[in-house]
């Protein structure tokens, strides 16, 4: 007999853009949205993503502000995550997002547990940021450095390459 999953992942990440989306500078990331978007859909964990009507986030603003970027997925656990995050052409874009971002010193990335079934929306990833930048990690906003259980006991460290980061 298996139980219901309680808990899932949520994550977000925004990325202050160098150049417009349209420039002939981030034409590789924009090209390369569509294959990654499809290739973290077919991984192993994964369960949603926010997507306007164009089917990616880079025209939903975040904070308000016009140069931010926003990618906002659910991951059935930090395992999920990671293993997607650091194989294939996510791993590619993520060795070349200085060409394409901001470097910008304060936390751009954030993890939380939702209830199974539930899809953050704009407002509550900013409040998870928002939090963390605040007060670090805690249950209630982590990083995958310092990750804490669905239940909230005590942070898990985990290694995560140097050259690959993961905002903070």
């Amino acid at each position: 007999m298996t139980s219901a999953v309680a808990y899932e992942l949520a994550q977000v990440n925004i990325s202050r853009l160098k150049f417009p989306l349209d420039s002939p500078e981030l034409k590789d990331f924009v090209d390369a949205l569509d294959p990654v978007n499809a290739s973290a859909e077919a991984a192993d964990g994964y369960v949603w993503r926010l997507q306007s009507e164009g089917g990616d986030a880079t025209d939903i603003k975040v904070f308000g502000d016009d140069w931010l970027i926003i990618n906002l997925t659910v991951w059935r656990d930090t395992d999920a995550l990671t293993a997607f995050m650091y194989q294939g052409q996510h791993r590619e874009m993520l060795a070349r997002r200085r060409e394409w971002f901001e470097k910008v010193e304060e936390a751009m990335t954030a993890l939380w547990w939702v209830p199974a079934g539930h899809r953050p929306t704009v407002a509550e990833a900013e409040a998870r940021l928002l939090h963390l930048r605040a007060n670090g990690p805690t249950p209630y906003a982590f990083t995958l450095r310092t990750s804490f259980p669905a239940q909230g006991a005590e942070p898990v460290s985990v290694a995560v390459p140097e050259d690959l980061g993961c905002g903070v």
